[in-house]
């Protein structure tokens, strides 16, 4: 056997360009399958997990999936936004603890995710550096943001405009890092988290700008009266929030009114949480509340679905490399009857020229297992990351 398999080695260490196609098509066909199915599986099993410990959502009625994609997920497409009303109104019924969550900006290509501190408390998030938020314009970072950014606390992050062209005169906000939150291994690690009332400042409904009272240059006055004065355009506002001008910064009007684009609710039994769930039931009803779960799961379903057709596909690849693998043998057994007319006159049969063609097969198979095998384990390392960039975001 040792010398069958130490004349086949020879022979396809000689064919070189031959045995480095026929590895590579066998390689290829055979990670296909697998790699998908294991991105798959772990695509089902981040998508669940985070959905599951998530009972309820609340938002603008719409498109579920992209509520529960930036809620949970922190997802580029926002929803329908609400107002701090809809928390307000959760509240009330003592059924559930309401946790707002405004994600809509971003800070060099990392979404910000406005919410309180019950969110961090909701998803066992901890601090490994610094502290937590706790003043306008601070931010905590998650665990791969900050490795990304290579930033610490201490440092500054500056917000990213909307557009190029932004016709509100909304500034980019320059932001502290207050602290950096423990790696979670989920999508928590890739996002930059503030207050609710940083990212209102953030989108131009509240800013700080120097005393209208005590202002002289009279460009900057549209109107003065005895009770109240009127600023022009020209009014310069503070793009970063410090000691010195934090007493400035203000919001006008109710604070009710203000946007956010989801409310996670997490009811305090199963009982309430269906009693929640009935409230929002109404054909009048401007709200919409749903399960994560469910709404996941159904999108695993169309992703299977999708999967089926693409295990069909390649089905058919293979059959067609194994055909196409099985005439490059035969073309080869004929292009080599010289060699085999040589064999049977030094006295083997043609079991030994079986054993010869099977030992060369073997050789090829089980190079293209190994490389496969390399390679599952690559997309197996880093698996996690590429579900978030090919599935999640």
């Amino acid at each position: 056997m040792f010398d069958n398999l130490y004349i086949a080695w020879k022979y396809v260490s000689y064919n070189r360009v031959k045995t480095t196609v026929l590895i590579a098509c066998i390689t290829l066909i055979s990670f296909l399958p697998f790699s998908l199915q294991l991105l798959l599986n772990e695509s089902e099993r981040q998508l669940m997990s985070r959905a599951v410990n998530t009972p309820l959502i609340v938002g603008a009625k719409g498109s579920s999936l992209d509520l529960v994609m930036n809620t949970l997920y922190f997802g580029d497409d926002v929803p329908e936004l609400i107002s701090m009303e809809a928390l307000d109104r959760i509240a009330e019924t003592d059924l559930s603890l309401p946790i707002p969550m405004y994600v809509r900006f971003k800070a060099r290509g990392h979404p910000i995710a406005g919410t309180t501190l019950d969110y961090f408390e909701f998803r066992g998030l901890k601090i490994v550096q610094g502290r937590q938020f706790a003043v306008l314009g601070d931010c905590v970072l998650g665990a791969k943001v900050a490795k990304s950014l290579a930033l610490k606390p201490g440092d500054s992050l500056i917000s990213s405009p909307e557009s190029l062209f932004d016709l509100a005169g909304v500034y980019p906000l320059k932001m502290k890092v207050a602290g950096i939150l423990e790696k979670s291994h989920t999508s928590d690690d890739l996002v930059v988290f503030v207050d609710l009332k940083t990212t209102w400042v953030i989108q131009g409904l509240g800013h700080g700008h120097q005393d209208v009272t005590k202002i002289k240059d009279p460009t900057l006055v549209l109107k003065r009266t005895d009770s109240n004065v009127a600023a022009t355009a020209k009014l310069y506002h503070f793009t970063e929030i410090t000691k010195k001008n934090m007493d400035s910064f203000h919001f006008h009007g109710n604070l009710s009114a203000y946007p956010i684009s989801a409310v996670i609710a997490v009811p305090y039994d199963t009982k309430s949480g269906t009693i929640l769930r009935g409230r929002y039931l109404s054909k009048e009803e401007t709200q919409q509340i749903v399960k994560p779960e469910e709404v996941i799961d159904s999108l695993l379903q169309n992703i299977f679905r999708i999967k089926n057709v693409m295990d069909a596909v390649i089905a058919v690849v293979a059959l067609a490399t194994v055909l196409a693998v099985v005439l490059v043998f035969a073309l080869s057994l004929r292009l080599r009857q010289r060699e085999i007319q040589t064999i049977f006159k030094i006295g083997c049969s043609r079991m030994t020229i079986t054993k010869l063609v099977a030992a060369e097969i073997m050789i090829i198979v089980c190079s293209s297992a190994v490389l496969c095998g390399i390679m599952m384990l690559a997309i197996h390392t880093v698996s996690n990351d590429l579900v978030r960039m090919l599935f999640i975001r």
